[in-house]
């Protein structure tokens, strides 16, 4: 029989992202700052998030994207992670996420080990190797759960 690796594309995101933020909880340098507290995600947003762990749910899913994307900046997770305002009679319209809270994550991620900046003919940033493992592990976690 085959032997494969199991990886973050073989796992359900959902499943995925909630595992990887249980484990990211346990790692000091992605602590939510005071100040995300008081601070909604975006323009589009009428109040701040209500879960009292909403920045490790945005650090998972923003990893689990570097891990598929590959080279991604704080512009395109901007986009990525933005949404319509409700403008009552108006038609909505497009805002981008929070910029402040999208590079706070990465470069708590950069202290961690976990993401590396990246210049060449893009910039960006992007998984290191330990990053890579990490997610890895938990994608090897989440299928041995599932089974």
């Amino acid at each position: 029989m085959a032997e494969y690796s199991i990886t973050p594309y073989d796992i359900e995101s959902g499943k995925f992202n909630s595992v990887l933020k249980e484990k990211l909880k346990q790692i000091p340098e992605l602590q939510m700052p005071e100040w995300a507290k008081f601070v909604k995600t975006g323009a589009g947003k009428v109040r701040p998030p209500m879960e009292l762990d909403w920045w490790q749910s945005r650090a998972a899913s923003i990893l689990h994207q570097l891990y598929t994307q590959g080279l991604v900046g704080v512009s395109k997770l901007r986009t990525r992670y933005g949404g319509k305002m409700d403008r009552g009679v108006k038609p909505s319209i497009f805002f981008r996420a929070s910029g402040k809270i999208i590079r706070v994550i990465l470069q708590q991620a950069e202290k961690a080990g976990l993401v590396e900046k990246f210049k060449d003919k893009k910039a960006g940033r992007r998984l290191t190797k330990k990053g890579k493992l990490f997610l890895d592990e938990v994608a090897v976690q989440v299928h041995k759960g599932a089974n």
